[in-house]
């Protein structure tokens, strides 16, 4: 899930890359029950058009309905390799990767129904204009769904978080406020919530308005 699009970030990419191999034995039994647990939850009809970002080696992909149609992209090459062999091996048609900076993102306005972004926001060098460019390609009342860990609204974990972030980032991500993910886009967060008490991780479900303009040249 590397979005890196100077050398300042570099070690990121390299990080994932050479996490390629290892990343489903580390993290198949972490994230993918959750993230079936969501896609399922979303209901997608037949025909929806599906953007993952940071599709990563294609972790999510077998949880996605053979009735619509997915693209997944990401920046580092090799975690595409084992996304393609996922898909070859499964045969399936109705899903492609590609290889592509979330960030500034060479696909067309208004042209998915769902975008998502399972444990990305952290990684990528600016969640918000990550977040405006899923905005962007994003169907007006679409969806934009986000998995990820948020600094804790409770003074002493949000502490906890800070006091992790040099750790954290050299491991390639770091913490974030909902805050800082959401604000600015014009969306409405339909549904917030965790799939139990214990959780790090929160599920966001939003409907976009409308499309964000101009969203690669904004601002980070």
């Amino acid at each position: 899930m590397a979005f890196l699009e100077s050398s300042t970030h570099a070690y990121q990419s390299k990080l994932y890359s050479e996490f390629a191999d290892i990343y489903d034995k580390v993290f198949a039994r972490i994230f993918y029950p959750r993230i079936a647990a969501v896609i399922r939850a979303l209901n997608i009809a037949p025909g929806a058009k599906v953007l993952e970002l940071g599709v990563g080696t294609g972790l999510a992909l077998d949880a996605y309905p053979s009735h619509c149609h997915v693209t997944g992209v990401d920046l580092a090459p090799d975690m595409l390799e084992h996304a393609q062999q996922r898909i070859n091996l499964n045969g399936w048609r109705h899903i492609n990767v590609q290889e592509m900076d979330a960030m500034n993102l060479k696909l067309s306005d208004s042209s998915f129904d769902y975008v998502m972004a399972f444990h990305v926001v952290s990684v990528v060098p600016s969640a918000a204009r990550m977040m405006r460019e899923a905005q962007r390609v994003c169907k007006p009342d679409g969806k934009i769904v986000v998995i990820n860990h948020f600094r804790s609204e409770k003074k002493l974990l949000a502490a906890l978080d800070r006091g992790l972030e040099p750790i954290t980032r050299r491991w390639g991500w770091h913490t974030l406020d909902r805050g800082e993910v959401f604000n600015g886009l014009s969306v409405d967060l339909e549904r917030v919530y965790k799939t139990s008490r214990r959780s790090l991780f929160t599920i966001a479900v939003a409907r976009n308005r409308k499309a964000a303009p101009d969203a690669v040249n904004a601002a980070p």
